[in-house]
């Protein structure tokens, strides 16, 4: 297999990067630079590589992975100068586990369809994880919406969810009402506590309906960027500031943005 043997290669010739970077005659930023800072970037590359792959730019796509390789290989090699592991620990990890996890293509066992080999592979994790709770494990780091669908789909494992989409959009209003309620008894932490419940329940029904919530909500909070940048744009082309326009000028506007 000559292109993976060149991958492997050129991997490796990242890693060797890294470790000149980080040596004693390396860059100073590199060399300043610890597992905080570099989980941050990494946050900021996967994130990057994700938007990427939702534009539907495959070179774009190729560079934010390059990117998120360099930050594994960054963090690996912090942890080896601590003498905590190296980053052939971590191949050799991952290596051994998509293997054992996938019986049916590397051993004798026969599974059929996909949705068994998930309930195979949820199994064969919690067997290994020794874990009591489906929400034990999950990255107190991840973006509460994000969390929202790992817990609604780690409860859905356990036979604990909706029968179908309509249902937990039945709950979304539901609680829209709660929060109208808590609104006229002006409570304050009742508001709190069924917005919560309200953005809980829709992630739900987002995940019944197979849309990932965060990245719909990222995608929302693009298009509300490009047309208010719009909107901005067309009250400076009509010698107009857009700070003193009034609500209605700018509804007007914004509706004349999303027709076009």
């Amino acid at each position: 297999m000559p292109e993976a043997q060149s991958a492997g290669e050129k991997f490796q010739t990242l890693v060797d990067i890294l470790a000149a970077l980080r040596g004693p005659d390396g860059c100073p930023w590199d060399r300043e630079q610890d597992e905080k800072s570099i989980a941050d970037y990494f946050l900021e590359e996967v994130y990057e590589a994700v938007d990427a792959l939702h534009r539907g730019e495959p070179a774009a796509l190729a560079e934010e992975l390059g990117d998120v390789l360099m930050e594994v290989v960054f963090l690996s090699r912090l942890n080896e100068e601590k003498g905590a592991f190296t980053l052939a620990d971590a191949l050799d990890g991952i290596n051994a586990k998509m293997i054992r996890r996938h019986p049916h293509v590397f051993g004798g066992e026969k599974i059929e369809s996909a949705g068994r080999v998930l309930e195979a592979w949820v199994r064969q994790k919690k067997n290994e994880k020794k874990r009591f709770s489906p929400f034990d494990g999950l990255p107190a780091s991840a973006p509460a919406l994000l969390a929202a669908l790992q817990i609604g789909q780690r409860a859905a494992q356990t036979g604990f969810d909706w029968p179908q989409a309509e249902d937990a959009l039945n709950k979304v209003s539901e609680e829209l009402r709660e929060i109208e309620d808590a609104m006229a008894q002006g409570d304050a932490a009742a508001i709190e506590e069924e917005i919560g419940d309200g953005l809980l329940a829709l992630a739900n029904a987002a995940r019944l309906l197979k849309v990932n919530p965060e990245i719909a909500l990222r995608r929302a909070l693009d298009k509300f960027i490009f047309r208010f940048t719009a909107m901005r744009k067309e009250f400076e082309a009509r010698g107009l500031e857009l700070e003193k326009a009034t609500p209605s000028e700018m509804d007007a506007v914004w509706e004349e943005i999303k027709k076009r």
